[in-house]
């Protein structure tokens, strides 16, 4: 018990009082919800608009949930979120407004609170009127048919007790249908555990999507970078090296070894330094697309690759990456663990998708699960929502096929 309570222990009936401002706000969120309600009740009870009932209320139930949403939020402080986007059109809107949950709401739940408040409502009236029953009994006519005669001061003493005694259940009453009002109505027409779980679902791959596209976009500037700044000194270094290598032949022989050397790592810093950015994102790739760039990648592989390529245009440029370094990344494991003395390079487009399939004649074995390679491939395939299987069993041969969606 609280503090407050324990010096009053009235206040939780004074919180209910009709003037008090709880009270206040029930009755006027309850009264809010009779107009929204009573739609229904009307089409209800009259027999022939009954039958029309299934074909005209669906049409109005996207701004019949839309008024209950704004009532939730300016009465009770509740925003209920919207289950479409607010560019949704009136095709989907109306297919959403007829789910089962919306139609119990506006067609059952409704209708009742409305019917529920509108008793409650007559009921506090009545209390109104018989607890100010000596107020008004006066200004009838002497010889109405209620004028005060024998007895009539007891029976108006009770009659006001009533009165008195229905004005103050009705705040509790109020209170009640508010309350259960506010549950049923933000589960019914708000969003139930599935759909949370589908936009959270909608917003992470929207998300994840952008940040693979953002790695992708920094791979490139970084590549631009250390294109255009760092291999260019390296070059103009190696260059200049050289040319002091060349010409300046009359120098003591240790000055003349250390340039000798100074050249030599100077050029062996630019072979490492091509080879780093062609790692990041090579420039064949966004020149010429995924076909030329995997041609760079099987002369340079140490097994021979035979090539099936089969691409209608070009994809995504984050699908096209994912699937330049996957193809990288398997032919440098087949050169390196798998023995392997062919390799079998298939890519091609099939609707929105793109399939890769990479064979050799190696001696297999390879299991994602061992914490491979592979693990790291297939994390790079699911990035872009793609898919990779393996099938290596002992002796070989090894198989990887990924499927990579096009339409990003």
């Amino acid at each position: 018990m609280s503090d407050s309570a324990r010096r009053n222990p009235f206040a939780p009936l004074l919180r209910r009082a009709p003037w008090a401002a709880a009270a206040r706000r029930d009755t006027l969120f309850v009264a809010a919800g009779v107009p929204l309600g009573l739609p229904a009740v009307v089409l209800l009870l009259d027999a022939k608009s009954a039958a029309v009932l299934v074909f005209v209320l669906p049409f109005c139930f996207d701004l019949l949930t839309t008024a209950q949403r704004s009532r939730l939020r300016a009465l009770r402080g509740v925003d209920v979120p919207s289950r479409l986007p607010p560019d949704a059109g009136w095709a989907r809107r109306l297919r959403a407004g007829m789910t089962w949950r919306q139609t119990l709401h506006h067609v059952v739940m409704a209708p009742l609170f409305a019917t529920a408040s509108l008793l409650v409502m007559a009921v506090w009236g009545a209390g109104l009127v018989m607890g100010t029953f000596f107020v008004w009994i006066w200004a009838l006519p002497p010889d109405g048919p209620m004028r005060p005669g024998s007895g009539w001061t007891t029976n108006g003493g009770l009659v006001t007790a009533a009165g008195v005694a229905l004005l103050l259940l009705g705040p509790w009453a109020f209170a009640w249908i508010a309350r259960t009002d506010e549950r049923t109505t933000r589960a019914l027409i708000g969003r139930n555990r599935a759909e949370v779980l589908e936009e959270r679902v909608e917003r992470l791959a929207v998300s994840r999507a952008g940040v693979v596209d953002a790695a992708d976009a920094e791979r490139r500037r970084i590549e631009r970078d250390l294109h255009d700044g760092a291999q260019q000194r390296l070059v103009s270094l190696a260059m200049n090296l050289g040319l002091a290598r060349r010409t300046l032949t009359d120098i003591p022989t240790e000055a003349m070894q250390v340039i000798v050397e100074a050249h030599e790592e100077a050029q062996a810093a630019i072979e490492e330094l091509r080879d780093l950015v062609r790692g990041l994102h090579p420039v064949v790739l966004e020149d010429r697309g995924l076909d030329a760039a995997l041609s760079g990648i099987a002369a340079r592989s140490p097994v021979p690759v035979r090539m099936d390529v089969d691409l209608d245009g070009r994809v995504a440029p984050a699908v096209e990456a994912v699937a330049y370094f996957t193809i990288s990344e398997a032919l440098a494991n087949a050169a390196k663990h798998a023995r392997a003395s062919r390799v079998d390079l298939s890519v091609r487009r099939s609707g929105d998708r793109l399939r890769i399939v990479i064979g050799d004649d190696g001696i297999g074995g390879a299991d994602p699960s061992r914490g491979s390679g592979l693990t790291g491939l297939r994390k790079r395939a699911a990035s872009v929502d793609g898919t990779l299987t393996v099938i290596s069993p002992l002796g070989g041969p090894t198989t990887l096929t990924v499927e990579l969606p096009c339409e990003l």
